[in-house]
C-alpha cells in the first residue's frame, strides 16, 4: 500500500510510455501501480510523488483547453534528489539537455541560509523539474542579515 503524500501533481503527458522512460529509466522513479488500460501511473523518487496520465485528446474537466506544449508553463516542480551531479551527467548522456546548469543558491530563512544545488530540465512534454540538493544551513554573517 502507498503512502501518499498530501500533495501529489497528476500530469498528463502525451505519451505515457515515453514519460515512464524518461522518469523511471532515466532519472529512477519508481513505479508504485500503474493502470494500464487508463494509461495511468503513479511514481515516486526519494519520498517525492507524481501521477502521470496519457492525454485522451478528448474535452475532460481534467484538461484545460488548449493544452499545448510545453505543458505546465508557469510552474516548476521542485524534486530532492540526493546527486544533482550525478543526476544531471546521467540526463545529458541520455541525450536531454539542461534548461539551467547547476547551481549553489543559499537562501535566507530568519537567521540562516539555506543551501541547495539544482539545476532545472524539461520532461518530454515540456513540464519543468528543478532536481535540488540539501546543502545543508549556515548562520548568517553581520553584512547578509
Amino acid at each position: 500500500m502507498v503512502d501518499f503524500n498530501k500533495l501529489v501533481p497528476e500530469l498528463i503527458v502525451s505519451d505515457i510510455k515515453r514519460s515512464l522512460k524518461f522518469y523511471c529509466k532515466v532519472i529512477g522513479f519508481h513505479i508504485e501501480y500503474e493502470r494500464h488500460n487508463d494509461g495511468f501511473a503513479f511514481i515516486s523518487y526519494h519520498g517525492s510523488q507524481l501521477m502521470l496520465e496519457q492525454d485522451r485528446f478528448k474535452t475532460s474537466p481534467w484538461r484545460i483547453e488548449p493544452l499545448e506544449q510545453p505543458f505546465g508553463r508557469g510552474i516548476n516542480l521542485s524534486i530532492e534528489c540526493p546527486n544533482v551531479s550525478v543526476l544531471a551527467r546521467t540526463l545529458k548522456k541520455s541525450g536531454y539537455a539542461l534548461q539551467k546548469p547547476i547551481e549553489e543558491f543559499w537562501y535566507k530563512e530568519n537567521d540562516s541560509l539555506l543551501g541547495e544545488s539544482n539545476f532545472l530540465v524539461q520532461d518530454p512534454d515540456g513540464y519543468l523539474l528543478r532536481f535540488a540538493q540539501d546543502l545543508g544551513s549556515k548562520d548568517m554573517v553581520r553584512d547578509e542579515l
